[in-house]
């Protein structure tokens, strides 16, 4: 099983080498929900900072307006999957950042007032931009990055995870029915569809409970 510091090796050795011009270096840090992004990213994170500048981006902060996501008529899991993002324009995001654009507007989603509000994020050239969430390699948006980690957690991890972490959906039992029908049929379509695990540069084994 790979270490920590081998994965961080592996990004730094691919940063070094990569033909890229002065645009960041983009890596993705895929999973499904519950498999301990956050925490890998913040470690992986203190790893690297010392090196080069690192911007962080977590995808789930660029959702849309919950009107645009729920009781659109489609199915749970459909809505969650194809509707919870504007595709098109996280895509054009991607698209400015391979043509060297260092300042661009990304639409923050404000969960308190349901609003999307125009944030300007910089991208320091010669930077990592590590990019953190679900779905990321999607067809739309797989081929920016520049090195994919997913992280591989199995189910069971995973549900104790959310149990813990989602109170604000209501006791244990709204928890599982919202994911059932929403989340885990998503992501079972994603892992069908893309492919995410042979896809992806290093598969990180992430186990402990603790961590989500």
């Amino acid at each position: 099983m790979l270490c920590l510091q081998q994965v961080t090796n592996e990004i730094m050795k691919q940063y070094c080498s990569s033909d890229r011009g002065a645009r960041p270096f983009i890596v993705a840090i895929d999973g499904l929900g519950g498999a301990g992004k956050t925490t890998f990213v913040k470690e992986l994170v203190s790893m690297l900072e010392n090196a080069c500048t690192i911007h962080v981006l977590h995808i789930d902060d660029y959702i849309v307006e919950s009107e645009k996501r729920y009781n659109t008529g489609y199915e749970e899991w459909y809505e969650y999957y194809y509707l919870q993002w504007d595709i098109a324009y996280i895509k054009y995001c991607f698209t400015k950042i391979h043509k060297d654009y260092q300042e661009l507007t990304l639409p923050f989603y404000n969960r308190e007032t349901n609003t999307i509000i125009n944030m300007q994020s910089v991208f320091p050239p010669n930077s990592i931009l590590l990019i953190e969430g679900v779905f990321l390699q999607r067809h739309e948006w797989e081929q920016f990055y520049d090195y994919t980690v997913f992280l591989e957690c199995s189910l069971e991890i995973r549900k104790e995870r959310v149990l813990k972490r989602d109170s604000y959906i209501g006791d244990e039992l709204a928890i599982l029915k919202k994911y059932k029908q929403r989340y885990w049929m998503a992501e079972q379509y994603y892992l069908e569809k893309e492919s995410p695990l042979q896809k992806a540069n290093i598969i990180w084994q992430s186990a402990k409970i603790s961590d989500y």
